[in-house]
């Protein structure tokens, strides 16, 4: 096995850095602050080519792997999460849905433009009443002459309010249950399509999410993205694709802490030494430091069963549980280390903090990781890689 990064995976991560020192770092606890969503990064993420690195370069993409993507996520959340989310969900689910599943009228027409952030795209599948349990859900579309009529609403949706291009999943068929789910695209500006209030969070308030209400937003037939009644087999495909790269924004988050915390230990006196000398804050760097890098072996193995066409299913599940709950716990160490002043928004440990707890539950909670990896392991076994 080779865990080293190859010279573009290293040109991407040293690239991103350099932009994120320079245009993210200096600003993200304002973002934070005032709930800001800086569009402009965003779109200047697009034009240097970070949007897309890992999409066929006939739409104008990169054609890297999937590690490569994860990268971009990785390294913009160890700065600021809320932007690392709003990356994930428009590369991974709004525009991967669509180039993985649309037709090649609808990808040429969309993917190019998202992949520069000309256009940016929201994912719309979680519901009030459905959360989990994505077969519940009640937005429904109706077909009317060369038409769809699709009536409901969706909540917790990334981009909610800023998005350009909505990629929702509705019921076609009542009595067909999860076959009868079919996903849409939905443009910007379609009569009927709204957004309530943004919603305010506990973390990524920088990131911008909103409920998305559809009252008869009618579509033509033509915008339905694959086959009548696939929407659910497509989401299911999405999240676990989507899950590498939610691993990779909890990585990137449980790094960021670390690396502040131990800024802060090496600099921070007590007791006539830096904190950085006591065995009780050694102690936590070590343990930090190892469930990270157990994170990434998992990410990166992951996204090589992912690129070499195998399932990749348990491996993703198992990625983004571990990676997401060594966020959380990292991240609680990070504000123990800082001892009081991690506790104040003087230091950014804090925001790390928040931001992490995100990654339990979006695109799966822990709990649904699990049931996921039990599930694959009763079924086929368990052989370790």
């Amino acid at each position: 096995m080779n865990f080293d990064l190859t010279e573009e995976q290293r040109r991407i991560r040293e690239t991103l850095t350099d932009f994120a020192e320079r245009e993210i770092k200096p600003n993200s606890t304002r973002w934070d602050k005032e709930e800001t969503f800086p569009r402009h990064i965003v779109e200047q993420l697009g034009r240097l080519g970070f949007l897309g690195v890992a999409f066929p370069e006939k739409f104008g993409g990169g054609g890297a792997d999937t590690l490569s993507q994860v990268l971009v996520v990785e390294g913009l959340s160890r700065y600021d999460a809320s932007i690392g989310l709003t990356c994930a969900a428009h590369m991974s689910l709004s525009t991967g849905h669509i180039a993985g599943f649309a037709s090649d009228q609808q990808r040429d027409h969309y993917v190019p433009a998202m992949l520069e952030a000309k256009k940016l795209g929201a994912w719309c599948l979680t519901e009030p009443s459905s959360g989990s349990d994505a077969a519940a859900m009640r937005t429904k579309a109706t077909r009317v002459g060369d038409n769809y009529s699709i009536t409901g609403a969706k909540m917790f949706i990334t981009n909610g309010t800023v998005a350009d291009v909505y990629v929702v999943m509705a019921i076609t068929e009542q009595s067909r249950g999860r076959d009868g789910v079919s996903a849409f695209i939905v443009d910007r500006g379609t009569a009927g399509l709204s957004t309530g209030k943004k919603i305010e969070k506990l973390g990524l308030r920088a990131s911008d999410t909103a409920e998305v209400i559809f009252d008869n937003v009618t579509v033509p037939a033509r915008n339905l993205v694959g086959e009548l009644g696939a929407g659910y087999r497509q989401t299911l495909k999405v999240l676990e694709a989507g899950r590498i790269g939610i691993a990779g924004f909890a990585a990137g988050i449980a790094r960021g802490g670390f690396e502040e915390a131990r800024a802060y230990a090496l600099q921070r006196g007590q007791f006539g030494k830096k904190i950085a000398e006591f065995q009780a804050i050694q102690w936590m760097f070590a343990d930090m430091a190892t469930r990270i890098d157990a994170s990434w072996v998992l990410i990166c193995r992951a996204a090589a069963l992912r690129d070499a066409g195998k399932p990749f299913g348990r491996e993703a599940a198992m990625a983004k549980l571990f990676a997401s709950e060594t966020a959380m716990w990292s991240t609680i160490k990070a504000v123990q280390i800082h001892g009081g002043y991690g506790y104040v928004t003087d230091f950014p440990v804090e925001r790390y903090m928040r931001d992490a707890k995100l990654s339990e539950i979006g695109e799966g909670t822990s709990e649904v990781q699990r049931m996921i990896i039990a599930k694959s392991l009763l079924r086929d076994g368990y052989l370790p890689a």
